[in-house]
């Protein structure tokens, strides 16, 4: 007999479907039509939503929200400037290929080379890591960024490309050097990013990294693994590199997890878990959860060591972050509206942020982890 994790999860999240109650809610709160990268993570909670219920509602509107806004009908991206580069911008790369093998429109595939070019002409560090933008943060690579481009270029990749050896050796190059520098390796977490030139002020003088763990990056992170891992070539030693990285964090994420809450910290870096200022937070929280749980169907974690924790992540989503309204719409809570090494990359400065409601980079992730549940 086949038990699902849903109903293992306890609670009220064994007899609650939120993926598609959280979908109707965002459609009816209003989500701006925009090729934001938050925007671009809310519309992946719509594709797993569209994979569970097959409710056309939800496919209409989301091409809704890109036909016109984002992609035009001559395959152009609007507004799109060729000559600014930012690994963010590339994120809804990811969604443009989803509506491509939907629909196999040319005005997709063109939307996707736009920003497939935009790559080949993105500048890199001395050793081949891409900046994360140009000229903001020169020689830096942010966990973040990872999230926002090599997931894109390694789909783009294996539709177009897949035969291309080189292209592969680099999407694993770019995993390559932000682990590499970024991880700690008594923990596993590795803190938001590095500067090869050295010169950024939060930089280390040795080896360039910054000085925190940051649970949104680190989440980024996590979830890219996921998506690359299965577009990579079984026979490219890349693949094995990634499945480590992201075995090893998973391990140090069991370690990182609150027991009280079954969530994780804005600041994961000790001593900060529950120092003053410091709180648990959604979006990564949400992000661990469902790079769990979609380990475990993919494979990837053990269930026996994976599948409790990972429901106490869950219920914890549920019972901290997801508030109903009095019109029956479910709200997003306990997001930090941003972060970024953009900053001194002190501990101050991130408990600075403010939290705000109904943050797409928290919902988004939420919705998936629901999908990983509610499809089993």
């Amino acid at each position: 007999m086949k038990v699902s994790f849903l109903a293992l999860a306890g609670g009220a999240a064994a007899s609650t479907p939120y993926l598609a109650w959280m979908a109707d809610s965002f459609i009816q709160h209003g989500v701006s039509k925009t090729r934001s990268y938050g925007e671009a993570t809310l519309y992946e909670g719509y594709e797993a939503a569209y994979a569970l219920t097959k409710n056309e509602t939800y496919a209409e509107w989301y091409r809704g929200q890109i036909d016109g806004a984002v992609v035009l009908q001559n395959g152009t991206i609007a507004s799109w400037r060729y000559d600014y580069y930012s690994l963010d911008d590339y994120r809804i790369g990811n969604n443009i290929l989803w509506w491509y093998e939907r629909t196999r429109e040319a005005k997709y595939r063109q939307a996707a080379d736009v920003i497939r070019s935009q790559l080949d002409r993105h500048p890199r560090t001395p050793t081949g890591g891409f900046w994360h933008r140009d000229p903001n943060y020169p020689n830096q690579m942010w966990l973040d960024g990872i999230f926002m481009a090599d997931s894109f270029y390694a789909k783009w990749t294996s539709l177009f490309d897949a035969k291309n050896e080189s292209a592969w050796d680099d999407i694993a190059l770019q995993y390559d050097h932000i682990d590499s520098r970024t991880r700690n390796r008594t923990t596993d977490l590795l803190v938001h990013g590095y500067d090869e030139s050295l010169k950024a002020v939060w930089a280390n003088p040795v080896t360039g990294a910054a000085p925190l763990v940051w649970s949104r990056a680190v989440g980024w992170y996590f979830m890219s693994l996921l998506e690359v891992i299965p577009l990579f070539p079984q026979s490219h030693p890349g693949r094995a590199r990634l499945v480590t990285y992201f075995t090893t964090l998973a391990e140090g994420l069991k370690k990182a997890q609150d027991d009280e809450s079954g969530g994780w910290w804005l600041i994961m870096s000790e001593p900060y878990p529950g120092a003053p200022g410091n709180y648990i937070e959604s979006s990564a929280s949400a992000m661990f959860t469902f790079g769990w749980l979609k380990g475990i169907n993919m494979g990837l974690l053990e269930k026996k060591e994976y599948l409790e924790p990972a429901q106490k992540a869950y219920r914890g989503l549920t019972e901290r972050f997801v508030k109903q309204n009095d019109d029956g719409t479910l709200n997003w809570e306990g997001t930090v509206e941003v972060g970024s090494l953009g900053s001194n990359g002190t501990y101050e400065y991130y408990i600075s942020i403010p939290v705000v409601e109904n943050d797409h980079r928290g919902a988004g992730p939420f919705m998936l982890a629901s999908y990983e549940l509610e499809s089993q």
